[in-house]
């Protein structure tokens, strides 16, 4: 999954940003209304995360702006305010649900994930699974076979994605997209070193590789034993 988040106030955002990342979500941060119209239009998110009282542009005109682009990625709106008629103008500015400030993270995450499985209309697994690879995406755990491996929150979430897109190629940009933030360097190599770890941990002491590179495309997860 990857989200925006749209928020002022930096204490709010780094708890929203931590735990997040702690997840295994990818997440990026707009400090105002402006720049989160122009994170909004640049790349490709699974859900919006906007509080309403934010500089240079507010919440709501922001959803109002991201709509009439023609984005209908859901929205989850964050305030303080907490009357009726706050939360009816928000839904009916283009939002998808209200979460009322202060907020506990388990439930910010639990609407985020409802949220996805909506707009996506899938069920979200407890477990990924190909051939004896198995990810718990509850405890955030790893094993292959009845080995448990220990990965890097980067190396899981690589993993992860991958494993939502079994015998499918993705390209380098793609998993950049996906795994990596808004102020990512695509020139660097961090996206092969990755994968290198992933490998060392996924592949190495095992009978047979799983992940492959498709030379000039990128990579796949496929059980070609």
């Amino acid at each position: 999954m990857r989200v925006l988040l749209v928020e002022d106030d930096p204490r709010q955002a780094s708890f929203v940003v931590q735990g997040l990342e702690q997840e295994g979500i990818n997440i990026d941060h707009a400090k105002d209304g402006d720049e989160g119209l122009v994170f909004a239009v640049a790349a490709p998110y699974d859900v919006f995360v906007i509080d309403l009282m934010l500089p240079k542009k507010d919440g709501l005109s922001l959803i109002y702006d991201i709509r009439a682009k023609g984005i209908t990625a859901p929205i989850l709106i964050l305030s303080a305010r907490n009357s009726v008629d706050d939360r009816v103008k928000g839904l009916q500015s283009g939002g998808d649900d209200y979460l009322v400030k202060p907020f506990a993270f388990s439930e910010l995450l639990a609407r985020l994930q409802a949220l996805y499985r909506r707009a996506t209309g899938l069920a979200e697994p407890e477990q990924l699974c190909m051939a004896d690879l198995r990810v718990d995406l509850r405890r955030r755990k790893v094993f292959r076979g009845s080995a448990r491996i220990n990965l890097q929150p980067k190396e899981l979430a690589l993993l992860e994605y991958l494993m939502r897109n079994v015998g499918r190629v993705v390209s380098k940009t793609m998993i950049i997209e996906h795994v990596w933030d808004f102020n990512f360097d695509p020139q660097t190599n961090v996206v092969e070193a990755r994968i290198s770890r992933l490998r060392e941990k996924v592949d190495r002491s095992f009978d047979h590789p799983l992940i492959h590179t498709v030379r000039g495309i990128g990579y796949v997860l496929e059980d070609r034993s």
